[in-house]
């Protein structure tokens, strides 16, 4: 049951929306057990965001919410997937993007929790 949410500071397309999602349904195998058919992703283009008191360069701040309990190797291996994919996609250096985790243990899906 991962959630991966990004917001940036440019404009992304909707061809650079696709590929982006495509490539995190990918990445999101760093975390055993997780797949891009239970992934969902959202994206929050054009955000006001400011690094370092400055709000010119391209930035981001990706949150992953995932369901089960903290993995830091994998979340490790998982950032660095993350930092190349908005590097090659948005043009957004790795040192301009963080990126949250959330390892949750009560989850809800289709009129129930896991």
């Amino acid at each position: 049951m991962p959630f991966i949410n990004s917001k940036v500071n440019v404009k992304i397309s909707k061809d650079q929306e696709t590929q982006i999602k495509s490539k995190l349904g990918q990445a999101i195998t760093a975390i055993p057990g997780k797949s891009e058919s239970w992934l969902m992703v959202g994206f929050e283009d054009e955000y006001k965001l400011y690094f370092r008191g400055d709000n010119t360069q391209p930035t981001a701040f990706v949150e992953v919410s995932v369901y089960g309990s903290e993995n830091p190797s994998a979340f490790t291996a998982l950032t660095g997937k993350i930092c190349g994919i908005y590097q090659e996609v948005l043009g957004i250096s790795p040192d301009h993007v963080y990126v949250k985790y959330d390892a949750v243990k009560n989850w809800g899906w289709n009129g129930s929790n896991f």
